[in-house]
């Protein structure tokens, strides 16, 4: 079967033995070696076709697509040539990595564009089977390995994606590599956008916040990326999985029942979905060290994958039980040398998948000195690393259900401990309990401004501040700030520690 190019024409369909449509009469061979066997899609300003290329051995099947003008504005037409143009010349330094597809031909014919791309024999990832997927995290990981070098590699040539989603990543059937399609709205990083800055240009649920406001950045590719993990582990729209009356993520609700994610991913997979731009990772490369992948050994240009995989639809989809996690690929963490009274700590930690993971010598150190505003400022810095933050960064609602418990009984420990139990977390939480959960009350008991959180000249570091003044809430971010004892409140009760 052959598809007539013809845009207008009714009856597209002709056998494979016509050159020339038998409907409108146009060729039905592009520079007398490529003909289309059928549509892939059509969007605004092009439509795909799988073809085949009759000039090669095996004639091997391709991508076509052709630039498709639904209008006769001019000023349109001339901005969607120049970008398409602008898209093969991208594809052309793109396409020479091996998980970006290859341009094989840039033309133009009968007043009509088109590009040839290799064709990936593979299919794009299904939300619907990853979530039940038995090794659900041990894919994610590798999607994230395979994927990150690609969007570091087209964030150095100074593109972005825009769109990256599920349908936008397909995996090679014959190495399980995974590899990025559909750059025909991958833009040049400029200001400038389709029609004079306004047009946005994504998919809802998938895009940025700052995206949808017509401006994108390398980290707005890496949200993208998150909201696919999300959409690949719940199986659930993105759009369905943010609470915007209390203005956080709320995916761990919809995580399947028999899939159980490690703390690591949870983490890394929070980070990339993170609303603030501030606080989301700026760079590819920021994450592949964050989950430890080396990036020396990322897939080379011109050097195809040689660990062949199957396909995530061909493998069964065996549901797991909770008592057989997925195996994971976390980020080693170094081993401290702990004190006695540490030790003694770590003894007491219950839970054996969430180890103490840092070294509390300072925050020790401080109490054990009496030093309440130097231990402040370390039960703070421990909370960012807790979380995977720069140190100073602020946390906000979302990731105070992400701190592991061990490591709020040893914080809450040790400030219990030194302080004569006048201060910590617990004492807080108790004192808001017994306020009823009205938060200015607490403040008052504790002498904190109900109302105040930008100016921290009220802190009193002495033994002599009122009982649950400290530790502070510096670290505290975001616009429903005064939630924050209720958050901690419930993650203690999750955590056993009430």
């Amino acid at each position: 079967m052959s598809h007539c190019f013809n845009p207008d024409c009714a009856k597209p369909e002709n056998s494979d033995r016509h050159e020339f449509c038998q409907h409108c009469g146009q060729g039905l061979h592009l520079k007398e070696r490529y003909s289309a066997l059928q549509p892939l899609g059509q969007g605004g300003f092009g439509r795909t076709f799988l073809g085949v290329d009759h000039h090669l051995p095996q004639q091997p099947r391709c991508v076509i697509k052709q630039l498709f003008f639904p209008t006769q504005n001019p000023a349109m037409r001339d901005k969607a040539i120049a970008l398409f143009q602008q898209e093969a010349q991208q594809l052309s330094t793109l396409g020479n990595h091996p998980q970006i597809p290859t341009l094989a031909a840039y033309f133009e014919q009968q007043g009509q564009l088109y590009l040839v791309q290799e064709w990936i024999d593979g299919q794009s990832l299904n939300a619907s089977i990853w979530s039940q997927h038995p090794h659900l995290e041990a894919m994610i990981w590798q999607l994230l390995r395979d994927i990150l070098p690609v969007l570091q590699f087209i964030h150095e040539q100074k593109v972005i994606h825009r769109d990256i989603k599920p349908d936008n990543i397909m995996q090679r059937r014959s190495t399980g590599q995974f590899i990025l399609i559909d750059f025909g709205i991958a833009r040049m990083l400029t200001d400038t956008a389709m029609m004079g800055g306004a047009t946005v240009i994504g998919t809802p649920g998938f895009m940025a916040p700052e995206q949808l406001r017509g401006r994108v950045l390398p980290a707005s590719d890496l949200y993208s990326l998150g909201t696919t993990c999300l959409n690949l582990i719940t199986g659930v729209n993105p759009e369905e999985l943010f609470d915007i009356v209390n203005d956080r993520w709320q995916w761990r609700d919809r995580l399947p029942s028999h899939q159980h994610l490690s703390l690591d991913l949870i983490r890394i997979i929070n980070q990339l979905v993170n609303p603030s731009l501030r606080e989301r990772p700026q760079s590819a490369t920021a994450v592949l060290r964050e989950i430890g992948a080396d990036i020396a050994n990322a897939p080379a240009i011109n050097n195809p994958t040689v660990n062949p995989a199957p396909l995530i639809s061909d493998m069964p989809t065996v549901a797991m039980s909770p008592s057989q996690p997925a195996p994971t690929t976390p980020p080693a963490i170094a081993p401290t040398t702990l004190d006695p009274d540490l030790l003694a700590l770590k003894q007491k930690l219950e839970t054996p998948v969430e180890p103490v993971r840092i070294d509390y010598t300072n925050l020790q150190t401080a109490l054990k000195r009496k030093h309440w505003e130097a231990a402040d400022d370390e039960t703070w810095a421990i909370l960012c690393r807790l979380t995977r933050k720069r140190v100073g960064s602020y946390l906000f609602l979302s990731e105070i259900d992400d701190l592991p418990c061990a490591d709020l009984r040893a914080i809450d420990f040790l400030w219990a401990k030194y302080s004569e139990k006048r201060f910590g977390f617990k004492v807080q939480i108790l004192m808001f309990k017994a306020a009823q959960d009205d938060y200015p009350e607490f403040c008052h008991q504790v002498d904190w401004p109900a109302h105040d959180v930008s100016r921290h000249n009220y802190l009193k570091f002495h033994p002599r501040a009122p009982v649950g003044h400290l530790p502070s809430r510096r670290w505290i971010g975001g616009g429903k700030w005064w939630k924050h004892l209720a958050m901690i409140a419930q993650r203690f009760e999750q955590c056993g520690l009430l």
